[in-house]
Parts: structure tokens; sequence; C-alpha cells
């Protein structure tokens, strides 16, 4: 349930966001596909699963980094309830007019994810090395945050949409988005692992180097 887990349960909401894209008739947001038939499924699978993987990786950091970790687990434990209550209550037809409760609670649950996604994978590479893994965790991080912002921008519910056409590619952002967050939970379990991995393997380093003389080109490897 750490590393692993979080990794299958990404692939496994990706995979249902395809099912339902290439074998559903067309909806503008992917929340939409739950109202047609045969829908309900791959979008509760998807939400349960990117939520699964979400506590995984909070779990994995909780178990590696107790306390340097503990904003980002927030905002894991936070995204992966946002995405229980999206699947729990399915979004209104009309996306610009919200008249259910159950609407509602999609909507500001939902929001929550897109918002708190980000923000986890800013936290957890800050003050991190200028590793590949943790600049890439980084920029994705800043690719979802403003692939969000360009999509509140652009959807019908926001006064600047009539004047950036939004109507007509918001349904791509928010596709663009969900795609950008579950890579970013991919590459921040990714980057936590191959740290968790350098963690363990220092003490072991330093036992097999007990009785050698040091060297500079020894201690570059174990700073690396």
């Amino acid at each position: 349930m750490t590393r692993w887990g979080t990794v299958i349960g990404a692939l496994v909401a990706a995979a249902a966001l395809a099912y339902a894209q290439l074998t559903l008739p067309a909806q503008t947001l992917v929340s939409d596909y739950a109202l047609v038939t045969g829908g309900m499924l791959p979008i509760l699978v998807g939400m349960l699963a990117l939520a699964a993987a979400c506590l995984s990786l909070a779990y994995g950091l909780a178990a590696a980094e107790p306390s340097r970790s503990a904003a980002t687990r927030v905002l894991l434990v936070a995204s992966a309830a946002g995405l229980m209550l999206s699947a729990v209550f399915p979004t209104d037809p009309t996306p610009s007019d919200v008249s259910t409760l159950s609407g509602e609670i999609h909507r500001w649950s939902a929001a929550l994810v897109f918002t708190a996604l980000p923000v986890a994978g800013w936290t957890l590479a800050r003050g991190r090395a200028a590793l590949p893994r943790w600049n890439l965790v980084r920029a994705m991080s800043v690719t979802s945050a403003l692939t969000l912002a360009v999509y509140l921008a652009a959807h019908p519910a926001s006064f600047t949409s009539p004047l950036i056409g939004g109507a007509a590619y918001y349904g791509l952002l928010e596709r663009a988005l969900v795609l950008a967050e579950i890579a970013l939970v991919v590459l921040m379990a990714s980057a936590s692992g191959a740290a968790r991995g350098a963690v363990q393997a220092g003490p072991a380093a330093g036992a097999a180097g007990q009785g050698q003389p040091s060297t500079p080109d020894h201690d570059h490897r174990l700073a690396a």
C-alpha cells in the first residue's frame, strides 16, 4: 500500500477515464459520463481508484517522512475525501446551473481535489535537492495549477468565459487537468519512493565504508 499501490490506483483511474472517453457517448465534462447509460461504473471506479492512490501515498509518506510530509499528507487525505464525495454525489446535467444539493457537493468536492493536489505536489518537493525526480514533481505541480487557472477562466460559470470563448474547449481543459493530476500523483510516489530508498541505503553504505579511507569521489557519491 505505498508506492506501487499509488501507481496502480492512478493507472486504474486513467484507464477508467480512457474507457469512458472511448466507449461512451461524448460528454462535455468527465463527471457527465456518470449521467449516461453505462457511465456510472467507470466514473465511480476511476474516482475511487484515484482516492485510494492518494491515501496510499499519504500512508507511505507517514512511514517514511512523518514530520516533513505532514502538510502534504493533509492535502492528500483531503483530495481523497473530495474524490469520494464526488463519486457518491453526481453532478448536475448543466454545469453552469447547479440546482441540487448533490450537484453542489460534487462541484465543491471537485474544486477541493483540483486545488489540493497541485499544492500537495509543491509542498512535497519544496526544499528538496534539484534532482530530476523532484524537478518533475515541481514542474507537474505548476502545470496542474496553470491548467486549473485556465480551466476556471474558461468555465461557463465564469464571467471571463465569453471573453475567451471558453465554452468551446473547457471540457478539453478539464481532461488535461485530470490527466495532469493523475500524473502528478504518480510522480510524487516515484520521487518519494526513490528518496526513501536512498535514505535506507545510507546506513548500509556507511557501515560498508567503515575502516576504508575517505576519498573525494566516495564522499560525492554519498552526498548524491
